[in-house]
């Protein structure tokens, strides 16, 4: 047989292989996946486990790894989803915080091939992370099927319903993140575990939380937290859950004196309360706060860290 001849053969092998894979969906690779049944690894293209035959189910392109809502009750409400989605876009805290959790996973993870949000809300931040990394392959989980409708929406980004106490990889994503989503889940140990496990060896991890327990108020309350964090409380806990820190920063640090006065107002009042009038800001003062937090991005992309500040930020490594 000619070269000739063996090249037009192995392209039209190459071309069966794409259409096998286009039509049946076959992938080039298996994952290492977890049986949340039987918690037995297992490496498949499909998510029957071959240990006890278990299969999760699919709703409406999703699949289900938790059927057990009265968890996430304790931790979130899933009315709140629909508010989220309206006034994310325009809100100078949830704008700030995605120019700087972009900014940070191009900074220290460049060479990520996928990144995986764990409780991915709306999927405002996934939806920035495509925007900034378009070739990146995105993962998003919530518990809420409500909150994964709206994320769909917004980015073409693979989504899992998922309780982040029980992730079913292991060793599979570059990187994971989750943004105020630890102080939702009372075993935030165990989520910091869990995300350990489903990283790859070199892989990292990238955290957002509420920080300063004197900030303690009914925003809290009110927004299912369980915790603010200290500094070293968080440290400790991801380093116990085997990974090691590569940097940490406050942030919306200018802004600390009037969200001090804001909640100290709030426990003076000791009335009702409506989480969402905290971020319904008239355009000025939206506009003002956004500029003063763009400032904060600025100073900590050239290397200054806050020792205070209203949120926290940290990076680490497997």
């Amino acid at each position: 047989m000619s070269i000739l001849g063996t090249i037009k053969k192995l392209i039209a092998l190459k071309d069966l292989m794409l259409l096998v894979k286009f039509k049946f969906g076959v992938e080039d690779k298996t994952n290492m996946k977890v049986c949340i049944s039987c918690k037995k690894d297992f490496e498949r293209n499909n998510w029957i486990c071959p240990a006890c035959g278990y299969e999760p189910q699919s709703n409406n392109g999703f699949l289900f790894f938790s059927n057990d809502s009265s968890q996430a009750n304790e931790g979130f409400a899933s009315g709140y989803f629909e508010n989220l989605a309206s006034l994310e876009a325009s809100n100078f805290w949830f704008c700030s915080r995605n120019k700087l959790i972009v900014w940070t996973l191009g900074k220290y993870f460049p060479h990520a091939t996928d990144f995986f949000e764990v409780g991915c809300g709306t999927g405002f931040v996934l939806s920035g992370i495509e925007k900034a990394f378009p070739d990146l392959d995105l993962y998003g989980s919530e518990i809420f099927k409500e909150g994964l409708e709206f994320a769909k929406k917004r980015t073409k980004a693979k989504f899992f319903q998922m309780d982040a106490r029980l992730i079913p990889f292991k060793e599979e994503f570059d990187v994971m993140g989750a943004f105020d989503v630890l102080e939702h889940i009372k075993e935030d140990e165990e989520v910091l575990e869990q995300m350990y496990k489903a990283i790859k060896p070199g892989g990292g991890l990238i955290l957002t939380v509420p920080q300063h327990k004197f900030l303690w108020s009914k925003v809290d309350e009110v927004s299912f937290h369980k915790r603010r964090y200290g500094i070293n409380e968080l440290k400790t806990k991801i380093e116990n859950a085997g990974f090691k820190v590569l940097t940490s920063t406050s942030f919306v640090a200018f802004l600390l004196p009037f969200i001090t006065l804001s909640r100290m107002r709030l426990k003076l009042l000791n009335g009702k309360f409506d989480l969402y009038s905290e971020f319904k800001l008239n355009t000025i003062l939206n506009t003002v706060f956004e500029v003063i937090l763009n400032l904060e991005t600025i100073l900590i992309k050239i290397g200054m860290r806050f020792p205070f500040g209203s949120s926290l930020l940290i990076v680490a490594t497997k």
